[in-house]
């Protein structure tokens, strides 16, 4: 028996943004490109845009339903919630940049939802984070190329720029998605949604 390639997926737990946000994102990513013009930065398209919760890495499919089913059992005991989005971060340091962000306000509900399903998916065997969570939505990740004249230029830019409050959402479900990379970048689909309890 071989190992079938299909029979592994990328996946990882994440909460959708509403489409105005999604928009207001993608007004910014375009100011961004302009400021930054060919600077060695993988801006993230903003339709692929989302707060990451988990990040599982390789499943097996045979063991997706367990997962969707520790999942909606999960999530279904958390309240749905409000969160606001804005202000533009870098990590780890404007004098160093290597991921650029957008921060997340988020009530204490968030983070306990994560501890939850942090606490669940230990459970089936994926290794917890050592780092704590930090929400935030990557705009884009500066090549491992960029030599220091450029990681100057962009933590310029970016300490120059301000992002202000973008607007606020609220949370209604999880979803769990697979991650395919191609060479046009990662496609992500949809496997299950979780709704939070209203």
């Amino acid at each position: 028996m071989g190992n079938n390639p299909m029979s592994v997926i990328r996946a990882f737990i994440a909460i959708d943004l509403s489409p105005d946000i999604v928009q207001k994102l993608d007004q910014v990513l375009s100011d961004l490109r302009k400021w930054l013009p060919g600077a060695s930065v993988r801006w993230v398209p903003a339709k692929n845009i989302h707060l990451t919760i988990k990040f599982l890495g390789d499943v097996s499919v045979s063991n997706q339903e367990l997962l969707t089913h520790a999942l909606q059992g999960e999530v279904s005991r958390h309240s749905s919630f409000e969160m606001g989005v804005g202000e533009l971060g870098v990590f780890p340091s404007l004098r160093r940049p290597r991921v650029i962000w957008i921060g997340i306000e988020a009530p204490s509900e968030l983070a306990i939802l994560h501890r939850g399903i942090e606490t669940e998916m230990a459970r089936l065997g994926y290794a917890p984070e050592d780092r704590p969570f930090s929400p935030h939505l990557t705009l884009g990740r500066v090549s491992r190329n960029a030599n220091s004249d450029e990681m100057r230029r962009i933590g310029e830019v970016l300490s120059a720029r301000k992002v202000g409050f973008l607007g606020a959402m609220r949370v209604q479900s999880v979803h769990l998605y697979r991650s395919d990379l191609q060479s046009s970048g990662s496609i992500y689909t949809c496997l299950h949604s979780s709704n939070l309890s209203s």
